[in-house]
């Protein structure tokens, strides 16, 4: 389900992105700095302890990307007593997020970024409409100081990562790098209980096996969505997961199940990376 494809060929990666960007985003990214320049400013969510973990790995931050997507839901009813995914909702809340991460990308491409960490996906209601939400993706574009191409994600667009400033440093120091971040998703109707078997519980200890199966099932269908993105960008394997659960204001015993992580891949030649990134111990031979 991952709608994030390659620029076309005919053009430069940054003219792509100009034309796709609103033109505020495009005034607003002409002031900051991009790979191979000092000119302009940086802007960077991190704080001060995953800025300098950032630069000590190697990239300087370029500046604040950001990308948003306001997403009418669509209809869909589940039945009362049936456990059932709400494959409209579920493919809704994919593609919204989607656009919402091509536009940061785009963002990222124009700065001629290498990559981005502390990337973070937030969803909001609109409360002029109990069916609109915004959809925001937004982290800290970087670039590596020597301009190294073998840090770019999939397809040669720069990375996305949810890793922090520490733990970005940290994975590298591993000898593995980020790919992109990647995610599944499931909105699941689980089934109420009829009001017999509901009145025969009452006062005992007992599973409710209908709603442990449904989201039992629910959880899995999102993992295994955020493997399947993971596999297609040839990745090892996937770092950071978190497992989110939201009703945004739905139905009752509608809920969204939503995985993401880090897809990481081994270097090639990762030692010579590691001994770099190793803090240097000096001690001063004169008075």
């Amino acid at each position: 389900m991952n709608d994030r494809t390659a620029l076309p060929q005919t053009e430069t990666p940054a003219a792509s992105a100009a034309e796709q960007l609103a033109p505020h985003a495009v005034e607003r990214l002409k002031g900051l700095r991009a790979q191979g320049s000092h000119e302009g400013i940086f802007t960077s969510d991190l704080s001060v302890n995953e800025f300098v973990m950032v630069r000590q790995a190697g990239f300087e931050p370029l500046g604040l990307v950001v990308g948003s997507c306001v997403y009418h839901l669509g209809i869909q009813y589940g039945q009362w007593s049936t456990s059932m995914e709400m494959d409209v909702l579920s493919q809704a809340m994919y593609q919204a997020r989607e656009l919402a991460m091509s536009r940061m990308e785009q963002e990222a491409i124009l700065l001629r970024a290498d990559g981005v960490v502390g990337l973070r996906l937030e969803v909001k209601r609109m409360e002029w409409d109990k069916d609109i939400l915004e959809f925001m993706a937004i982290g800290t574009a970087i670039a590596h100081r020597t301009g190294d191409p073998g840090f770019k994600g999939v397809g040669g667009k720069p990375f996305t990562s949810d890793l922090s400033g520490q733990d970005f440093w940290m994975l590298l120091k591993s000898g593995y790098r980020p790919m992109e971040m990647v995610m599944g998703s499931c909105v699941y109707h689980v089934a109420h209980q009829g009001a017999l078997r509901s009145l025969g519980n009452l006062g005992n200890n007992v599973e409710l096996a209908q709603f442990t199966q449904a989201m039992y099932d629910a959880r899995e269908l999102a993992m295994e969505r955020m493997q399947h993105e993971a596999a297609a960008a040839q990745a090892d394997g996937i770092t950071g997961v978190q497992l989110h659960e939201g009703s945004h204001n739905w139905q009752p015993h509608v809920i969204e199940f939503f995985a993401v992580g880090t897809a990481v891949k081994a270097m090639e030649q990762a030692d010579a990376l590691v001994d770099a990134l190793n803090p240097q111990l000096v001690i001063p031979v004169n008075d």
